[in-house]
């Protein structure tokens, strides 16, 4: 038995001391759920795949044209796929089964990259080609992750939930630390299609992983006994319609909008790292990499998040401090001070990322959840890919000071607006969750 310490009760019992003296994540479900395990490992292995290949095709682009404003077109090009598809797969998770959705779609994105490595290897380098490779991998990934995401309380106990998604979180920081670092480190060493090659390779585990698990057909919320026996199509609409009434849960999208809209400079980083740092392609992948080890850092030391009630606080605060953190680093010119503040906005936006996820799973019933998680899709891979966009524009036509500055300022300066207008959204309590 662990030493509790002085002061401690003779014989608290697991349940109430756990959370309070809990420091790093809870490994529980990977020692519990064979299924759950491989499917973490699997998607652990494959986010690092797809992490390089995000960044050898930012900078594929940047080489190709020189423009930050066409680097910024690549987030535009997967956002109208994540919009349509992010909605419509979460309403298509709560009708179909889930284990051959997400296989289906998982065996799509593996295809794409294979395209992509063909591609480079027969030096055919085409920025309308990488456009509509990324956007039908959009299209794959939006209608994969509500599947792979609904399929989790089915493998696992209703107590085991919150450390499984803490888990999550480990495992998409992890993939985009690694991968961000490993795919400027391969481009520098051996080009595109090397990069674009190992992330097909690393999807095998994501594929064996879904390959192994039992059908997964949703649970019958009642629709079917009232549509005669058969299972009634989800529907969007009905999604959307619940949303509408829960203005708590509205919060924790339009916060997160504000973030990662107004205040996310990736698209810049190809160009300010040969522009501010006379970098290449591997500091490129040091300022990508740099938000996601805070990001990381803030998962691995999360055993004090169970202790705080007033998560719409928390969001809020945590999201100023990712704005304060990036206007900060576009006022340095030191590549490691700046890699710093990049570090804290990644540890900001896991706060903020736990804290919304807490709120969402809190408030919607298991009949809503894939539709909730297409929404909540849209929002979290839809805003940065906007934000690309805005930034790269910006960029272009300002510079990327001005972009990276007047973006975390914009940042801060909406979410206080947000909250002047939902000042309930600051008295949520986690001890009586309201949506």
């Amino acid at each position: 038995m662990p030493d509790r310490g002085p002061g401690a009760d003779p014989d608290p019992g697991p349940g109430p001391v756990a959370p309070k003296r809990r420091i790093l994540a809870d490994l529980t479900p990977l020692r519990t759920s064979a299924d759950y395990r491989r499917l973490w490992f699997g998607n652990t292995v494959s986010w690092v795949g797809q992490a390089m290949t995000a960044l050898a095709v930012s900078l594929q682009v940047y080489d190709i044209t020189g423009s930050s404003f066409s680097v910024g077109l690549v987030g535009l090009c997967s956002l109208v796929p994540l919009v349509v598809f992010g909605l419509y797969g979460g309403a298509i998770a709560d009708t179909v089964d889930r284990r051959k959705l997400g296989l289906y779609s998982a065996a799509g994105l593996c295809a794409l990259s294979v395209v992509l490595a063909a591609a480079a290897f027969a030096d055919f380098h085409r920025v309308w080609f990488l456009y509509g490779v990324v956007a039908l991998q959009a299209t794959c990934g939006a209608l994969n992750s509500p599947a792979r995401t609904a399929m989790i309380p089915r493998l696992l106990p209703p107590e085991q939930l919150p450390a499984a998604n803490a888990l999550n979180s480990l495992t998409t920081t992890s993939g985009t630390t690694v991968g961000p670092m490993l795919g400027g480190l391969i481009v520098g060493l051996w080009g595109y299609q090397a990069a674009y090659a190992i992330d097909a390779v690393t999807f095998t585990a994501a594929l064996y992983a879904m390959w192994r698990l039992p059908s997964m057909l949703p649970e019958d919320d009642g629709g079917a006994a009232a549509d005669g026996g058969k299972r009634r199509r989800a529907s969007v609409a009905d999604g959307l319609r619940f949303l509408a009434t829960r203005p708590n849960l509205r919060m924790t999208f339009f916060t997160d909008l504000c973030a990662m809209v107004l205040a996310h400079p990736r698209a810049l980083f190809p160009a300010i790292a040969v522009v501010w740092y006379g970098g290449d392609a591997k500091t490129a992948g040091l300022l990508a990499a740099a938000p996601a080890v805070g990001a990381l850092l803030g998962g691995v030391f999360s055993g004090w998040f169970g202790r705080v009630h007033h998560h719409g606080v928390a969001i809020v605060l945590s999201v100023a401090g990712w704005g304060t953190a990036v206007a900060v680093f576009g006022l340095t010119r030191d590549l490691w001070l700046g890699v710093v503040f990049l570090a804290l906005a990644g540890a900001a936006d896991t706060i903020s990322m736990v804290f919304r996820n807490t709120m969402l799973q809190a408030a919607t019933p298991d009949a809503m959840r894939g539709r909730l998680q297409g929404v909540f899709i849209v929002v979290v891979a839809g805003g940065p890919r906007l934000g690309d966009f805005l930034a790269g524009t910006v960029g272009d036509l300002a510079s990327p000071r001005v972009a990276i500055v007047g973006g975390g300022a914009a940042c801060v300066l909406a979410v206080g607006l947000l909250v002047l207008r939902w000042r309930s959204f600051l008295r949520y309590d986690a001890r009586d969750p309201q949506a």
